[in-house]
């Protein structure tokens, strides 16, 4: 096969990056745009030879990563940022060809926001550290040394971003990195690579290796010399991990996705919740966050649906590199057959489809709002990561909080409200990692970032990250014994 690969005028290389080179595999795995399913090129397949190669990379190369200065380390993330921004658009019209979201969301959102995840980390890590405390005089000092090399798994929704989200701050920390994208979505995590090497990033500090599922990341994360572990995905799938972690009690980040609720209250402003509600058609649904359980209060149940009906039905669906486009593709076949699975099944049991519930086209889905529905229905219970949003009403705070409650999931939820109080009580008893008020996907890369019950454990962000890709130490230090004559 040919090493590169020509997407949309941009050059990507479609082999492993291993210990600063580009390295083959004997087989591949064809990679198709969602876009119109044309096929994009032949993608190295890696196997447990790539894996033990990146691993063993990662190893060798993180004494010396470790012990570089903090603001060396900083100052070459800060040239992955400059780096990243002088190739948005490359970097865009990439990600849109193979993952099919809006390209005008990756020019003017997504790429910028790759950057500052670098820049972040960069800046946050000559902040990090603890005051020394003293303990009946013995002084106590906390350090947060390098991990050792991570093991980091990321999904084809968001691929590049979610990415480094993981990858910006594990580098910072001193630790070393085998990233391996999502096999649907896997052209940006190699542009990463030439980037990252352009900014001088040791070799075998950075790796990326490409495959499919168990192939790949059964040798990954049961690997002895793995120090951490970090997987955005499923929850089957953080099981396999969690499993094959388990011998090594290698430590965890999951973060698995939701079932997350948007409770609209008689109270809110009603074009905002609108707004709100139809905005959880971002990137053709496919998004961990989406509030995707609409809870109406009964008195503007009825006017809440006519206006999102109409802004909804208003919404155009087709190429997403077209500017005016606001739905893309779904991913791939085997995602577009889940979607429409779901749906078929709810309509089946009775739900009713207020707009959509049908698949168009190609590999598009049309938006879809039922109604009708059971709480302890499959399409209320199940994550469907598709343009599929269902409506239910509740009579008070009482009801809104427990049907809020009510899925094995806890990663996020949406509350519109004109009274604050209420959204301070309603927001107290929310079981979510991230509660928005009026507003949605407002991520500020300080505060913590994860879910709860199975939507994840632990969480990324700010001081968070370091905590996971630090091993913290506490030093402490008598106020005599020493040795006079040798100060």
């Amino acid at each position: 096969m040919s090493d590169n690969i020509t997407v949309a005028g941009v050059s990507v290389d479609t082999r492993h990056w291993i210990g600063g080179r580009r390295v083959a595999s004997a087989s591949t795995f064809t990679d198709h745009s969602p876009i119109d399913g044309s096929a994009l090129g032949e993608i190295a397949r890696g196997g447990a030879a790539e894996a033990e190669a990146a691993v063993g990379a990662a190893r060798d190369a993180f004494p010396a990563w470790a012990a570089t200065p903090r603001a060396e380390r900083a100052r070459i993330l800060h040239g992955i940022a400059d780096g990243v921004e002088k190739r948005i658009e490359e970097l865009a019209i990439v990600e849109t060809t193979d993952n099919g979201a809006l390209l005008r969301s990756h020019r003017r959102g997504v790429m910028p926001r790759v950057a500052h995840n670098f820049r972040f980390f960069a800046d946050w890590l000559l902040g990090l550290g603890h005051e020394d405390f003293v303990t009946r005089g013995h002084t106590n000092q906390v350090s947060w040394d390098p991990a050792g090399p991570c093991v980091l798994i990321t999904p084809w929704n968001a691929p590049l971003m979610l990415a480094t989200w993981k990858v910006a701050p594990a580098l910072a920390a001193g630790d070393t990195v085998v990233l391996k994208p999502a096999e649907w979505s896997p052209l940006t995590a190699s542009l990463l690579a030439d980037i990252a090497a352009e900014a001088g990033l040791p070799a075998g500090v950075l790796n990326v290796v490409q495959g499919y599922g168990s192939e790949i990341g059964d040798a990954l994360t049961s690997h002895p010399d793995v120090r951490r572990i970090s997987f955005t995905g499923s929850v089957p799938t953080a099981r396999r991990i969690a499993a094959s972690a388990a011998a090594n009690l290698t430590p965890l980040s999951l973060e698995l996705g939701g079932k997350s609720p948007l409770l609209v209250f008689a109270d809110a402003d009603l074009d905002l919740a609108v707004d709100l509600a139809v905005e959880q058609y971002d990137n053709a649904g496919q998004v961990c966050l989406a509030g995707t359980r609409l809870l109406v209060e009964e008195p503007v149940a009825e006017e809440f649906t006519r206006r999102f009906v109409e802004k909804a039905t208003a919404l155009r669906q087709g190429d997403p590199r077209d500017e005016g486009t606001d739905i893309g593709p779904t991913i791939h076949p085997r995602q577009l057959e889940k979607i429409d699975g779901f749906v078929q099944r709810a309509l089946a049991a009775g739900a009713r489809a207020v707009i959509g519930g049908h698949r168009k086209d190609g590999q598009y889905y049309a938006p879809t709002l039922l109604t009708d529905v059971a709480q302890d229905s499959e399409i209320v219970q199940e994550e469907v990561f598709g343009p599929v949003l269902t409506l239910q009403t509740f009579t008070g705070e009482d009801e809104a909080v427990r049907l809020a409650n009510d899925t094995r999931f806890g990663l996020a939820a949406t509350v519109a409200t004109g009274d604050r109080e209420r959204a301070e009580r309603v927001t107290a008893r929310l079981v979510a990692g991230t509660v928005w008020v009026n507003c949605f996907f407002v991520r500020d890369l300080r505060a913590p970032f994860g879910g709860s019950r199975q939507s994840g454990v632990g969480r990324e962000g700010g001081t968070w990250s370091f905590d996971f890709y630090c091993d913290l130490k506490n030093t402490v230090t008598a106020p005599k014994g020493w040795d006079q004559d040798h100060g």
